[in-house]
């Protein structure tokens, strides 16, 4: 007799091992149907329970589903006057393919977005090394409150998916955002976000360039652009989550360092261009999402410029060009894979097909900053593909950290190989 509870080892999820963090939200009574799909899914279930989350659903029937033991506490119970040490949430931390928090409370997210670890499942999430998917439940007015949605940010610029909680009737009465997706929904996210968690990248160097230049005019002015960086640092997110050595090169932006990347910080074109010289040297790949500064100032004044020392006319700036990063590596490329962008608000494909021939590219990202979902400063993009031989593939609007996937499925064939001959491997 089918219960439910046995694994498919055809489901979608066969042979994944998925930590469950369950807290305190009125959604938790939602969990053990999570549970069960997840199962006949394929996957092994774990779960891991906050003391409120108990107050919701039991331990008992999570167990009895998933076919485990249920953590509750950060400290064992202890039965007996036998002490036993036991380093639950490194095993476990080591053990999963990714972890899920759901229902995730406006507290949970608080605490994931700060650091704190006070309850099992905060714990864990400190020690984990695989993806993390943080679903949100909480009333609409928790939900739409500045400090959750900047805690959310938080959490994203860290590296953690974060999957929109639906719109509908709460249990307080009200309608709006903030129940808890389907069950389908999030396993569906559970199987987009594993896709993309083999470690398809284990050895490859990549090196990741992000956010704006400023080209300083004085000690206060600059020219800049309206890059945010996000594009950039979900690429970093995403390789390093799939195994490999990302060294992120950035510009000047307010955006916290995924996990696993190391950061080098720099400000003008020609400190981006002497670290992305310097770093991509014994790289396997480069993806230059960096908006690079085209022009600079060629005289920086070494005082404030005061308004009131300007003749009529104003202020004039002579302007020179800034170095070519992207020209410059292609010149002395050595096998390595070299990923652009093109950002146009005209003739987008002539001048992202030119770009990409005059820059001796393996790959260019073509987006326009006026299309829905592709504003600067937005979480979502839309991008077209285009290959060294032209091919063009245009991608629906997707998260940035979707992009960034799609973008590496692309460059993961050829970093690879190109890996593996310079480890000695054939």
């Amino acid at each position: 007799m089918n219960t439910g509870t046995e694994t498919d080892e055809t489901g979608a999820l066969a042979g994944k091992r998925v930590v469950l963090g369950v807290t305190g939200g009125i959604a938790a009574y939602k969990i053990p149907w999570l549970v069960r799909r997840l199962k006949t899914e394929g996957a092994e279930v774990q779960v891991v329970m906050t003391e409120s989350a108990q107050q919701f659903t039991t331990a008992f029937t999570l167990s009895t589903l998933s076919g485990n033991e249920v953590i509750t506490g950060t400290f064992p119970q202890h039965d007996t006057k036998l002490v036993r040490s036991r380093t639950w949430h490194v095993d476990l931390g080591r053990w999963a393919d990714c972890m899920v928090v759901a229902p995730a409370t406006a507290n949970t997210i608080a605490k994931l977005a700060s650091g704190i670890s006070d309850n099992a499942v905060t714990t864990l999430a400190l020690a984990l090394r695989c993806p993390l998917l943080v679903s949100p439940a909480m009333d609409l007015d928790m939900w739409d409150h500045a400090t959750t949605k900047s805690n959310v940010a938080k959490l994203q610029e860290l590296g953690y998916v974060v999957l929109p909680p639906d719109s509908g009737e709460l249990a307080s009465g009200l309608r709006g955002a903030g129940r808890l997706p389907e069950v389908e929904v999030i396993v569906e996210a559970v199987d987009r976000l594993l896709s993309h968690a083999s470690r398809d990248l284990e050895g490859v160097k990549i090196v990741v360039s992000a956010g704006p230049t400023h080209e300083p005019i004085d000690p206060v002015r600059f020219l800049g652009n309206r890059s945010s960086g996000k594009m950039g640092f979900a690429i970093a997110n995403a390789a390093a989550q799939r195994g490999a050595s990302v060294t992120l090169v950035s510009g000047p932006v307010h955006l916290q360092t995924p996990r696993n990347v190391r950061r080098i910080d720099v400000e003008t074109s020609r400190q981006m261009f002497n670290a992305i010289a310097k770093e991509s040297k014994n790289a396997d790949a480069l993806v230059m999402a960096a908006a690079v500064a085209d022009f600079t100032p060629a005289k920086t004044a070494s005082q404030k410029i005061k308004k009131e020392k300007l003749n009529s006319g104003g202020l004039e700036l002579h302007l020179t060009t800034t170095k070519d990063i992207l020209g410059s590596v292609a010149e002395n490329k050595n096998g390595k894979v070299i990923v652009g962008f093109a950002l146009e608000t005209e003739n987008g494909l002539a001048n992202a097909r030119k770009k990409l021939k005059s820059k001796n590219l393996d790959l260019i990202v073509l987006n326009n900053p006026h299309d829905e979902g592709a504003a600067f400063g937005s979480d979502t993009n839309v991008v077209t593909m285009i290959s060294s031989k032209g091919a063009a593939t245009k991608l629906k609007k997707m998260s940035k950290f979707d992009v960034a996937n799609e973008i590496l499925d692309r460059v993961a064939p050829f970093v690879k190989k190109r890996s593996g001959r310079k480890n000695g491997r054939h």
